[in-house]
């Protein structure tokens, strides 16, 4: 049972980074305002998101806008939505898959071959995923250092890494790793049945002599 163990290990670790990455996504700290100046005094926090912004105050109040125009945003933001939710979107049928090609699950129990290319499938699936989520996170990040050390960007409008980002990158590598373990559970090519021969009867030539 010990490929059953890895792979439930596996699916485990993928679920947990299939609920990362949607975490992640709906997050609004996907960069916070920075304090990166001797001279900046403010009593306000800024965030932004892939969704909305928002404003936090030092009494504590937060007050959240969500983007008005969809074809104003930035490039940036729009194609961190679609990795982001393609990433989501391929876990869940990964994960799907690998429910079902799981060894300790009961479907296409009677068809072991056909229920480990299952299994392998959805790790292929959990791969990608992964690579889109860690794609898109880093991207989102790479333009925020790009904007931070920019020496034409104003000192209050610089950003640094939000808590979302952070949780975007540990979702899709846990997401890799799951569909990893899923992926070593391969089928074998000698896996399949002998061949069957004639059985011979050694008796029926037995009454006749040859010279």
């Amino acid at each position: 049972m010990a490929n059953a163990g890895i792979q439930l290990l596996g699916f485990s670790l993928a679920f947990l980074g299939f609920i990362g990455s949607i975490a992640s996504t709906v997050m609004v700290e996907w960069k916070a305002s920075s304090y990166a100046g001797d001279n900046i005094i403010t009593a306000q926090a800024l965030y932004e998101g892939l969704w909305k912004s928002c404003a936090s105050q030092s009494t504590g109040q937060v007050q959240c806008k969500v983007y008005d125009s969809l074809l104003q945003l930035p490039a940036i933001v729009l194609g961190t939505r679609g990795l982001m939710l393609s990433a989501i979107l391929l876990s869940l049928i990964a994960i799907l898959l690998a429910t079902v090609g799981m060894k300790c699950t009961t479907c296409l129990a009677d068809q072991p071959e056909q229920k480990d290319k299952v299994a392998l499938t959805g790790g292929i699936i959990l791969i990608i995923a992964g690579l889109l989520g860690l794609v898109g996170t880093s991207w989102y990040a790479h333009r925020i250092a790009q904007d931070f050390y920019n020496p034409f960007t104003p000192t209050n409008s610089k950003y640094e890494f939000g808590s979302a980002l952070f949780v975007g990158w540990g979702a899709a590598i846990l997401i890799m790793i799951g569909g990893g373990f899923m992926c070593c559970n391969c089928p074998k090519k000698g896996s399949g049945k002998a061949p069957r021969y004639p059985r011979s009867n050694p008796a029926s030539n037995s009454g006749k002599d040859y010279v």
